[in-house]
């Protein structure tokens, strides 16, 4: 697994490494039931303090992300079906709110928003398909 930490980034470091776990997952590049480096290991690679990846650890165990084995170590978990949708909604859109504002901030127009993500997605090997109808 590769990290790329920016310690001039206003994001906290703990933060970074549980945004790239999950980047990870998300790619392909860790699957369910893969095994995390431990917590001395990935901090040595990162030469940071093993708290802080203790930490990153802490945060992704308790999103349902990561599990621990007792004396194994950490693995990625399987996806959690058991969030409610609406749940899974919210969540989304909290995240699409901070990305739309932002991207307003920096001046971008709404086509162009939908053009980066529909390249995105693509990216990832995900089709784009027809709008959903928004339920809420």
């Amino acid at each position: 697994m590769l990290l790329r930490l920016d310690p001039r980034s206003g994001q906290p470091i703990f933060e970074q490494i549980a945004f790239g776990v999950k980047n990870s997952i998300a790619r392909g590049e860790l699957n369910p039931g893969d095994r995390l480096p431990s917590v001395r290991e990935l901090a040595k690679e990162l030469a940071i303090n093993p708290n802080t990846v203790a930490r990153a650890y802490d945060a992704l165990e308790a999103s349902g992300v990561i599990v621990r084995r007792q004396g194994s170590g950490c693995f990625v978990a399987e996806r959690n079906p058991s969030l409610v949708e609406a749940e899974r909604l919210r969540r989304l859109d909290e995240l699409l709110e901070r990305a739309l504002t932002e991207a307003f901030h920096l001046g971008f127009e709404p086509a162009e928003v939908l053009a980066r993500v529909e390249a995105r997605l693509e990216q990832r090997g995900a089709a784009v398909r027809a709008p959903v109808e928004d339920k809420s």
